[in-house]
């Protein structure tokens, strides 16, 4: 079975390392390809993160760059439409919900090449983030649906799929995770930590990217005002998104960096993992964030109004934050009344191998 795995922003990475090392292992079943789509347009950055992973350098890159949503999507389209047409693939895997993942999806069916989704059926319900749009036509065009946790089976039933189609499997970042986890020792998070000068438990990591919290400049500088003030309480430490630093430029805030607040680069999935093991607390606005600190067992605080991640919410650390509330959360956690959670229904680093044994099983029509 020749399958095509599709990447096209840093976080598709961590899902495809798990299903492509599975493949990899059985090759008297498949045959999988890697494809990047250079959605996100930092090369470089994108090669460490196949370095940290183990990932072979991607066998079609198509560097597509930045762009308005349908410039993206369109230039995505058009360049892997001839990608299919050479490959004539037997399937085609597609992961989240970035533009890369509807464009993809979208030039397969059409043609009439199957196509697997992994991270069916998360919703927010919020139809202004261009991301709901990507998971709600991908779900509906694609011929496999493989979900991370069970309310995405019952979003996808609610809107008229197929109970055939859809199979629950785990998350697959916590497959990478745990593949991550396992390569790091404790002398490697010493050097890290000492690196950034932090100490385990007594640090904030923040990440933040999108853009209703960053492209507004009122918006953006409310949010940096509130990690100054809080930097002066325990160190904080933001390594920013290029989409973040932009704006900050951009904009020409200056903010008052008192206390411990220290802005860094983006930084290797290692590096990130181990800052993101050893908190007071996250705060974020990344769905993957808040399952990996699910996971972790730290708290994670969301600057969003939703989230399409709901099990963090209701069986893990995550828990939605405002302006309004935002100050008397971090104080609660800072006091210790932290919320407590548990690791979600099979989140166990074993879902690659459930989608290859499902895939193995439904041949590549989906049927």
């Amino acid at each position: 079975m020749k399958v095509l795995l599709i990447a096209g922003a840093r976080p598709n990475f961590m899902k495809i390392a798990p299903v492509w090392f599975e493949m990899q292992q059985d090759p008297s079943h498949f045959e999988p390809i890697l494809l990047h789509t250079g959605q996100h347009y930092d090369y470089e950055m994108s090669k460490v993160f196949f370095e940290d992973l183990n990932l072979p350098e991607p066998h079609y890159f198509l560097g597509v760059g930045s762009g308005t949503h349908a410039e993206q999507t369109a230039r995505i389209m058009v360049e892997f439409e001839k990608v299919l047409q050479e490959e004539t693939p037997d399937l085609v895997v597609v992961f989240g919900d970035v533009n890369s993942t509807l464009a993809c999806s979208v030039t397969a069916k059409k043609l009439l090449i199957p196509v697997a989704h992994v991270e069916a059926g998360l919703r927010s319900f919020d139809m202004s983030m261009p991301e709901e749009i990507n998971r709600k036509v991908t779900d509906t065009i694609s011929d496999i649906l493989f979900t991370p946790s069970k309310d995405g089976n019952e979003n996808l039933i609610r809107e008229g799929v197929n109970p055939d189609k859809i199979h629950f499997v785990g998350n697959i970042m916590i497959d990478s995770l745990i593949r991550v986890l396992n390569r790091i020792n404790p002398f490697d998070e010493d050097k890290i930590l000492e690196e950034f000068g932090l100490e385990r438990g007594n640090y904030v990591l923040v990440t933040l990217h999108r853009p209703s919290n960053v492209d507004d400049k009122d918006h953006l500088s409310k949010i940096l005002d509130c990690l100054s003030t809080l930097s002066q309480k325990i160190p904080v430490i933001f390594p920013v998104h290029p989409r973040t630093k932009k704006n900050i430029n951009g904009f020409g805030i200056n903010f008052p960096l008192n206390g411990e607040f220290k802005i860094v680069e983006p930084l290797r999935y290692k590096e990130f993992i181990t800052l993101e093991k050893h908190p007071t607390f996250v705060l974020t606005d990344s769905g993957g964030i808040q399952e990996e600190t699910t996971y972790l067992n730290i708290p994670c605080l969301t600057l969003r109004p939703n989230t399409e991640r709901p099990i963090t919410i209701t069986k893990g650390t995550n828990e939605l934050v405002a302006f309004e509330n935002i100050k008397e959360k971090i104080s609660l956690i800072l006091s210790g009344k932290r919320k407590q959670g548990k690791i979600p229904e099979l989140w166990d680093g074993k879902t690659a191998q459930r989608i290859a044994d499902i895939l193995k099983d439904k041949g590549v029509s989906g049927k």
